[in-house]
């Protein structure tokens, strides 16, 4: 049986930088309050003229000139957002047009947080079955036109970023690659961090008062409550992965969690007992980007040399649904 490694990551963030400085300008907040909060110092948005799979291609771009391939050597398209250009169809054919790639399926995923380690999962066991040998992952969000800039949205509106991530997974007869992936989800607490409305299943989805300021339009969260769960689930699933490849921390080479919080990551790091040196943490820079944090993240620190051929690098994330995933990876 073949494994599955990464042969191409690539990423992508808009110009246009947007400071804390630059929305409290807008809504009542402070660099202060945010960073304080969240460790975020800025985020990009992108321009009115870019769309996600714009965002999506210049990533997909990257990735397949690192792996040393062409749109023509993809099999399977696996696009991971919450901010599709479309209600429908999904973000994944788009983006097949956008850049030339075969009649080939394009598979959209709506995991948030945890889409790009659920698309990995993915990618990893058609390639292990033999039916595909490179599949493209990738993680693409444009948040910035979903918040609510009021005050009654600013708890959530700060927090995130626009950018797209991605990675090529392809067929290798090396000892290297995905190891093991992991994979759950809790729908019981879906509503402490949705966007509900305008949903299609209510009648009343055209109703004007959904887009007013704190209305069922804009994201909502209980912050709080998802960062208690989150710090759990993040531990969890990372013990998992480790247990079902007969490793312990001291083994991890590199952490790559979801960037959601950088509470969140200290927390779990510190659990853990890992120095700097072995935690990616891009979300100061980039704020959340949802599906593409983790690839951001993870080709971020391969350019900064920090990935080195044997390396282990465990993949983590948890989000909206609730979704929480791991992956251990053998580079």
């Amino acid at each position: 049986m073949k494994n599955a490694m990464i042969s191409g990551l690539g990423f992508y963030v808009p110009e246009n930088r947007v400071t804390n400085d630059d929305l409290a300008k807008k809504i009542t907040t402070s660099d202060e309050w945010i960073r304080e909060r969240s460790g975020i110092e800025e985020r990009r948005y992108a321009a009115p003229d870019e769309a996600n799979y714009h965002l999506a291609a210049k990533a997909t771009e990257e990735a397949l000139e690192m792996a040393q391939l062409t749109p023509k050597d993809i099999d399977l398209i696996i696009y991971c957002t919450l901010s599709a250009d479309y209600i429908f169809p999904g973000s994944g054919v788009l983006l097949q047009r956008e850049l030339g790639f075969r009649t080939i399926p394009a598979l959209d995923i709506r995991q948030q947080c945890s889409g790009f380690v659920y698309g990995l999962s993915i990618a990893d066991q058609y390639i292990k079955t033999g039916m595909y040998e490179n599949v493209l992952v990738v993680g693409s969000e444009i948040h910035s036109r979903g918040l609510d800039f009021s005050d009654e949205g600013r708890a959530v509106t700060v927090l995130f970023g626009d950018g797209a991530g991605a990675a090529i997974v392809s067929a290798t007869e090396e000892d290297r690659g995905i190891l093991s992936t992991h994979m759950h989800s809790e729908g019981e607490h879906a509503e402490k961090l949705a966007v509900i409305d305008p949903g299609f299943t209510k009648p009343e989805r055209n109703n004007p008062d959904f887009w007013k300021p704190g209305g069922s339009a804009f994201p909502y969260m209980d912050g709080q409550f998802v960062f208690k769960n989150a710090v759990v689930r993040f531990q969890e699933v990372i013990a998992e992965a480790l247990q079902a490849n007969n490793l312990s921390a001291n083994d991890i080479d590199l952490l790559v969690p979801h960037q959601a919080n950088l509470r969140i990551s200290n927390f779990v790091q510190a659990k853990m007992k890992l120095p700097d040196e072995k935690v990616v943490n891009t979300i100061q820079k980039y704020g959340n980007t949802t599906a593409a944090s983790i690839p951001i993240s993870l080709t971020t620190a391969f350019k900064e040399g920090r990935i080195k051929k044997g390396d282990i690098i465990c993949l983590a994330a948890f989000g909206s649904g609730f979704t929480w995933a791991s992956a251990i990876i053998k580079w």
